[in-house]
């Protein structure tokens, strides 16, 4: 994440008339296809090794991908067409925050499986993750480990974000819905 903000810094600071730049912020980018996110999910939840962190449900932010595809069109429409947009960064969504587990639990219905294993306290998914990362880094493991701080952190908080500007700026409109979404979903897991 640092250093991805420091690209995205010095990317908008880079903007100027002879290369315009604008950088969207999908967050939980998800939908059929997916390569990252899902099959882990799946995988985890088949094995029994996924577990809610935390007792609470955070909202977070997610974009269907027809939508964050959207989003990346119209920036660029916007960015050909002059308008006054280069060097700004937008966060895009599905417009819904949602609890991150009620999303992990549809999106594993949709693949006929049941909801998320029992909830472990989030700060010792965080104290396993910080021991798992430096035993992987001291054994030169290069898988990723079962957990990290970073994501023990990440599904404990809420992270939902104020679209208005890219609705403002790019005319932005979230298309897919997410009831839409888990519908085209559930189709591509059937195939």
């Amino acid at each position: 994440p640092r250093t991805k903000a420091i690209s995205e810094q010095r990317a908008l600071a880079a903007s100027d008339a002879s290369l315009k730049v604008v950088a969207l912020r999908p967050h939980f980018i998800w939908g059929p296809g997916d390569r990252h996110l899902l099959p882990r999910l799946i995988a985890r939840a088949k094995t029994g090794r996924l577990k809610q962190i935390g007792s609470r449900d955070p909202k977070s932010d997610t974009i269907y991908i027809d939508n964050c595809v959207s989003a990346h069109l119209l920036a660029a429409e916007k960015l050909l067409s002059g308008a006054p947009i280069g060097g700004k960064p937008y966060f895009v969504s599905d417009d819904a925050p949602i609890g991150v587990w009620t999303m992990a639990n549809r999106m594993l219905a949709c693949a006929g499986l049941g909801p998320v294993g029992r909830p472990i306290p989030a700060g010792l998914a965080y104290g396993v993750g910080a021991m798992m990362e430096g035993t992987y880094w001291l054994f030169g493991i290069e898988k990723e480990p079962l957990i990290t701080r970073f994501a023990a952190s990440e599904l404990s908080h809420a992270q939902w974000f104020d679209i208005s500007a890219a609705k403002r700026d790019l005319g932005y409109v979230a298309t897919v819905s997410i009831d839409e979404g888990l519908a085209r979903l559930t189709a591509s897991l059937k195939h």
